[in-house]
């Protein structure tokens, strides 16, 4: 994205780039049309950037909040950075957002809490490769924060 100037600035507060979503999705669209085998498209803004009828299947992988507090930490995120991404996984933001624009058909949600990435990636090919089907509604972090007492320091975290 900087490389090709498909950024529309820079959000100094989070210290980021903010996705010129236009741009990027003629890139993208680009990238396809030459392509003579699939094409992936990783990240938040995928389902975005891509034409709900170009997408095959859109993979959302979860993560345990407690998990993901201390991944983003150890890799050096900001406070307000850290509790930007607890919400959105705590409210099933990027799952609800692949459902609305793709259809519950073509989401698989993963939780990946304490799997190796060779496991997930296992998953993922068997999706593929139709010998395993895809589930969406099987993560509730709401739920699990809320049976363990926790939920209420979450929300006043956030």
């Amino acid at each position: 994205m900087e490389r090709e100037g498909l950024y529309t600035g820079l959000d100094r507060k989070r210290d980021t780039f903010v996705a010129d979503l236009d741009k990027v999705s003629e890139r993208v669209k680009e990238i396809i049309a030459v392509s003579s085998r699939e094409v992936v498209i990783e990240g938040h803004y995928a389902i975005d950037v891509v034409p709900p009828e170009d997408v095959h299947l859109v993979f959302v992988l979860r993560r345990d909040p407690e998990d993901l507090r201390r991944v983003l930490r150890e890799r050096g995120y900001r406070e307000e950075k850290v509790r930007e991404n607890l919400a959105a996984e705590i409210l099933d933001v990027c799952l609800y957002e692949a459902v609305n624009r793709c259809g519950a058909s073509k989401v698989c949600e993963i939780d990946v809490t304490g799997r190796r990435v060779e496991d997930v990636v296992e998953e993922i090919l068997q999706v593929l490769y139709g010998t395993k089907g895809c589930k969406v509604g099987g993560v509730d972090w709401l739920g699990k924060l809320e049976a363990e007492g926790k939920l209420d320091d979450y929300l006043r975290e956030l």
